[in-house]
């Protein structure tokens, strides 16, 4: 198999540095502009399987991927799956990151410092390994199906940083130490779940320059 592994385009609250999570936020006109050279780019790649997030920023990047204008490779049709739902920060979907930092100091350093499996993303909210158990559920059922083919996953910066973190055997207290870009692509290749390996991690070629990548404090 190899999995097309990629995360939305950028939307106005992350340029914003306000903590998104489950709420419904559409891509911004940069993040459509993004999405789209990405679609250029994978437009000679055969896609056999096609899973989204039902978030409309995933699933618009999603579309783009697979109605590039530029894609002479054939395509399947796009499915949802809630499995690859962003996490839910609970309490502070909406905040800011800096009003996060000010308002709960100790979770907030906790989530960006060391956080555990069980270290909730919020007040209320998942944890990263509600977000692996999930998430990495969806890549067994993809990867049963798909065979020798080729895959694209479309989900959100922590779906697809426990999803790495598992392929590279990191613990998922070091999934700060990597960068998933807006519209980045990652790349995932081997004949068994527990033979992956990343070949390709956090290529943004198509959206920013080498070193020009934005920043975001937020999810």
């Amino acid at each position: 198999m190899h999995l097309l592994l990629v995360r939305h385009g950028e939307t106005a609250w992350n340029r914003e540095g306000r903590y998104q999570g489950r709420t419904d936020i559409p891509l911004a006109e940069v993040g459509e502009q993004q999405v789209r050279r990405l679609g250029a780019r994978l437009g000679g790649v055969r896609i056999d399987v096609a899973v989204a997030s039902p978030l409309v920023r995933a699933q618009a990047t999603a579309a783009a991927i697979l109605g590039a204008p530029e894609r002479t490779a054939p395509a399947c049709a796009l499915e949802l799956d809630t499995g690859l739902l962003e996490i839910s920060h609970g309490a502070w979907e909406g905040m800011l990151a800096d009003d996060v930092a000010r308002d709960h100091a100790e979770m907030f350093g906790v989530w960006r410092s060391a956080p555990s499996r069980d270290s909730p993303a919020g007040p209320g909210a998942e944890t990263l390994g509600d977000v692996e158990a999930r998430a990495w559920g969806v890549l067994e059922q993809v990867f049963a199906r798909v065979g020798d083919g080729t895959a694209l996953i479309v989900a959100h910066d922590a779906v697809n940083r426990v999803i790495l973190c598992r392929v590279l055997g990191l613990p998922i207290e070091r999934v700060w130490k990597f960068r998933q870009a807006p519209a980045a692509l990652n790349v995932i290749a081997g004949d068994a779940l527990d033979r992956l390996q990343v070949v390709r991690m956090n290529d943004a070629e198509h959206s920013a320059g080498l070193v020009g990548e934005s920043t975001h404090r937020a999810l």
